[in-house]
């Protein structure tokens, strides 16, 4: 029995020739980048090559990007950095109920530290609402947080209307976009995107690499302190062999955007479709007007998430729950709850399946088939 992966918004396979491109680094490149003679001259050559082309997919300067560990690091930077920068205009902070857990528990570790948060809601479809954000601002707001595209719903906010809300208040602007980088368009000047978070392995990349982009007139504190990396925003050796990976994976999905994402949508379509062909009891949770193509929250009606995806496992289909950071928890999803309420059989009856490098047409039919029988089983 072929074992099928449907679970890309937790993480991707290696993209072909990745590793293949960073061997050579481990290998070749021993300097460290902070050390002034030949060796590691060459290794800042090729930290900064991978740097320009990274800032270049987002339409950012190179001096604007800084190297973290992942996803969660840039999302604790952006917020803790800025919230301490910027005390001195204000204590108030805009987020969303649904955001990832990096953004909100940072975003309560800050409220304990006397910075007030306000959590906009979402509506039934995952939207948060522009005329939400206008409505919090304050001329104490430093900081609105916004993820781009949400982890678990697969749902786009409106992220090019509030960066035009923004454009004439202090408050800088931070999206979360690892769900969206590398199928969205992405031009953080043109969307007045102040902070923007990336990791390379959502997209085909190593794990343990990301970025944060920080828009030059940012003042952000470190979050962390040593040595005087990443304009001494970031201390620590940079990884430079995961940058040459995160270059390629990145170069790679800017280069097939349109026909991954025409791709995706029609797995998408061969799911429902085979479910619907089926005849099990079931609907899709977010806009499907407003989705990513590689995400697909679905509700399975009088089903338990946790015999779903045991029996989903046991027949070799990996799905999740929500976020691969909350997987191990029996607790309702934070992002459906916010959507249709805590006592929402939807926030315990959903899966979220998530195509991308190791799916085709055939495995994408052959596990919906094998999901539509165990619902079927577990709700006759």
């Amino acid at each position: 029995m072929e074992a099928i992966y449907l679970d890309h918004a937790a993480t991707s396979p290696m993209a072909r020739g990745v590793a293949e491109a960073m061997i050579p680094v481990y290998e070749e490149i021993i300097g460290n980048a902070s050390s002034v003679h030949s060796f590691g001259r060459k290794a800042r050559q090729q930290l900064d090559a991978s740097r320009q082309a990274l800032a270049a997919s987002i339409g950012a300067n190179e001096k604007e990007l800084i190297f973290t560990s992942g996803g969660t690091e840039a999302d604790n930077m952006a917020l803790t950095g800025v919230a301490e920068a910027n005390r001195n205009k204000g204590n108030h902070i805009i987020t969303s109920i649904q955001e990832h857990h990096a953004a909100l528990h940072t975003a309560e570790k800050l409220e304990k530290q006397g910075f007030r948060v306000t959590y906009l809601p979402v509506d039934e479809k995952g939207l948060v609402s522009t005329q939400d954000v206008e409505a919090a601002l304050t001329d104490d707001t430093i900081l609105v947080s916004i993820m781009y595209v949400n982890n678990e719903t697969g749902v786009i906010q409106p992220i090019s209307e509030i960066g035009e809300l923004l454009k004439e208040h202090q408050a800088y602007f931070h999206t979360d976009a690892v769900q969206a980088y590398g199928l969205l368009d992405i031009d953080v000047h043109a969307q007045n995107i102040d902070l923007l978070t990336a990791t390379a392995h959502k997209i085909g990349g190593p794990k343990g690499i990301g970025f944060l982009y920080a828009n030059e007139k940012v003042a952000m504190s470190p979050i962390q302190f040593g040595g005087e990396q990443e304009r001494k925003r970031r201390p620590g050796t940079e990884n430079i062999p995961a940058a040459v990976g995160f270059e390629l994976a990145s170069n790679i999905v800017m280069e097939t955007k349109a026909a991954r994402n025409q791709q995706y949508e029609k797995y998408k379509q061969i799911l429902i479709d085979t479910f619907t062909e089926s005849g099990i009891d079931f609907g899709i949770n977010g806009d499907p007007e407003k989705t990513v193509s590689t995400i697909i929250n679905v509700r399975f009606p009088g089903a338990n998430v946790e015999a779903l995806l045991a029996n989903f496992d046991l027949s070799g289909v990996a799905a999740s729950s929500g976020s691969a950071c909350t997987a191990g928890s029996v607790e309702p999803s934070h992002v459906l709850s916010a959507m249709f309420g805590s006592e929402s059989p939807v926030t315990t009856n959903s899966i979220r399946f998530s195509f991308g490098l190791a799916n085709t047409e055939e495995n994408v039919k052959e596990a919906a088939e094998r999901i539509a029988g165990i619902v079927k089983r577990l709700t006759s």
